[in-house]
This record gives structure tokens, C-alpha cells and sequence, in this order.
């Protein structure tokens, strides 16, 4: 890439002078009262670990192996339908990957959808960092944290059954395009697993009602703006996020600021497939590039992981699934 809480209705009835009609209005609010699970931020931290564990998740590598085989089971198990889609694509260098969209439905019959995406994959090399710039990087932010947010949501999905069709795609081979400062850079070096889906989707025909990208959701102090590609394909989506986390009391993470458009997986679900899809990503005016101050540096690890950037995210998506 560059650039309800729970809520319930307790009634409580002091006269035994009560109406059938009472007793059935009473019984259909409780039925269907709509009871949002609470995100785990502990559960979305240990999934990040554990990505992490297995090393820089660079295409091609035994790291990216193991941890596409992990990611698949534990989506396996939580009751999703799992998928594999598997292809060969070209690094702007020539390079031949074999990029692997892990893709997991849940109530593949249902009509109404929402799809959530992010990547898995980490940065082949530390670009923006001083030391071992050809080495590759642990990406724990950067790939990682919207992973393990969308297999904690995936987790109480299972644990708490929702009629509504919900599709995780994780991308692969999002981070790897051109270096900075690359004299002539090729168009569309970045986000390859997101452009051939969105060119190959796994299902003809494939649409969802709208699409929420996660990338760099577990900094600290996060701040998550309105990104200008959100905004010209999704505006509406994003005031509907953005909503939710305010009435959550999250508006010191989703900020009520637009910011410039930025290349990311989004930007091609949005041109191509057509899905209106806003992007959760991370803004800070102090760096160069305006993302988090680790990008693409080796610093780039669990310690930078906060948890309670992690809940914000996690609660907000949830409740906008569970409301929908």
C-alpha cells in the first residue's frame, strides 16, 4: 500500500393485570432484541502473534507457507467455507509469486452480504527504515493486525450465528510493489491479489452490499480518517462507520477528517468489481508518507501493537455486521 455493545431490553412487569396482547408485544421485543458480541482484543492479539511467529509472510517463502496453512484452518474452524485462490503474478521486477487469496464465507446462501478484506502478506524488504533495508519485514501492523481483527470477528461469528452472508478475503501480495523513489515506477505494482480477484472473483457474478478494508489498525493512538478513495466510491459507508464508532466512543480513533486518496486494496474492489468499499486505515500528518511512523520498517513488530486500537476497530465492524 502507499499513499449495540450488548443491548438488551429488560421489562419488568409490577401488576399481574397483564393483556395477551402485552404478553406477545413483550415476547417479540425480546426475540428479537439485537445482541452484539463484544470483541476480544486479547484473541486479536494473540492471532497477530502468531502470524508474526512464523516470520516475514514474504510470497514464496516457508514463512508464507506455514502461515497461509494456519490461517486457513483457523478460519476452517470457526465454521467457515474456505478457499484457496491460487496464481502466479509478476513482482514489478519480473519476480514470479505464487500469491494466495485465502478467502471464508459464512452463510454462502444468503442474499444480503457485507465482505471485510485486509492482507497477509509482509514487505519483502524495509524500504523506509535506515538499517538491513534488503531484508524483510515482521509486518505485526502492517498485515498482520487486520488479519487477526477479522479472525477475532470471524471467532464470534461462529460463537454468535448471524443471518447475514459475511465474506473475509485476505490478500496476498499487496506489499509487494515498487520501492520508494523508483525513477519511472510501473502503474499497479501493488495490491496483485486484489486486482486478479477483483478481475477473478471466486464466485460469478459476486457482489456484496459493501466492503470495509482493515490495513494498519493496531497502532497506538491510531488515528483513522476518511480517506479519499472511501469517500468517492463510499461515502455513505464511511459516514455509517464512522457513526457507529462515534456512538461507541471511539472518535478519538475514527476521526471526522477527510484526507487524500491513497493505492490500496480497496481502490481496486471499487474500479473493477464495483463493490463500494471504504478503507480503515491509519493517517499520521507527522510522518513522510502519512502512515504509521513503523511502515515499512523493521520496528514493525508486537511492541507497536496496542490493544485498545485493536477494540475500537474490532467493536465498530461488529457492530455494523450485527445492526445491519
Amino acid at each position: 500500500m502507499v499513499r449495540l455493545g450488548i443491548i438488551g431490553i429488560s421489562i419488568l412487569f409490577f401488576t399481574s393485570c397483564v393483556n395477551n396482547d402485552t404478553q406477545v408485544a413483550t415476547k417479540d421485543i425480546v426475540e428479537n432484541t439485537i445482541v452484539v458480541p463484544k470483541f476480544n482484543s486479547d484473541s486479536a492479539y494473540f492471532y497477530i502473534q502468531k502470524q508474526v511467529d512464523f516470520g516475514p509472510r514474504v510470497p514464496n517463502s516457508l514463512a508464507h507457507e506455514q502461515c497461509h496453512a494456519y490461517l486457513k484452518k483457523q478460519l476452517s474452524r470457526f465454521g467457515a467455507e474456505v478457499l484457496t485462490q491460487t496464481a502466479i503474478v509478476q513482482r514489478y521486477d519480473g519476480y514470479d509469486m505464487n500469491m494466495k487469496n485465502i478467502i471464508a464465507s459464512f452463510n454462502q446462501d444468503a442474499l444480503q452480504r457485507v465482505l471485510l478484506c485486509a492482507h497477509w502478506d509482509s514487505r519483502f524488504l524495509a524500504d523506509n527504515d535506515s538499517v538491513e533495508i534488503n531484508t524483510p519485514i515482521l509486518g505485526a501492523n502492517d498485515g498482520g493486525s487486520g488479519v487477526g481483527v477479522l479472525l477475532e470477528i470471524a471467532r464470534q461469528i461462529q460463537e454468535n450465528p448471524i443471518e447475514l452472508g459475511v465474506d473475509i478475503i485476505l490478500f496476498d501480495a499487496e506489499d509487494q510493489g515498487e520501492p520508494n523513489g523508483t525513477k519511472n515506477p510501473k502503474p499497479h505494482s501493488w495490491c496483485l491479489g486484489s486486482q486478479y480477484w477483483a478481475s477473478n472473483p471466486h464466485i460469478k457474478n459476486y457482489f456484496a452490499n459493501y466492503g470495509i478494508l482493515l490495513d494498519m489498525v493496531g497502532g497506538k493512538n491510531a488515528r483513522f480518517t476518511k480517506e479519499g478513495v472511501s469517500r468517492n466510491f463510499a461515502s455513505r459507508i464511511v459516514e455509517k462507520i464512522w457513526s457507529i464508532a462515534a456512538q461507541q466512543g471511539y472518535s478519538n480513533f475514527f476521526v471526522s477528517e477527510e484526507t487524500p486518496p491513497i493505492i490500496d486494496d480497496h481502490l481496486y474492489i471499487n474500479n473493477i468489481i464495483h463493490i463500494p468499499t471504504i478503507n480503515i486505515v491509519e493517517y499520521d500528518s507527522e510522518t513522510h508518507n502519512r502512515f504509521n511512523k513503523h511502515h515499512h520498517k523493521h520496528s514493525d513488530n508486537m511492541q507497536i501493537i496496542d490493544k485498545t486500537t485493536l477494540k475500537a476497530v474490532g467493536q465498530t465492524v461488529l457492530e455494523a455486521l450485527y445492526n445491519e
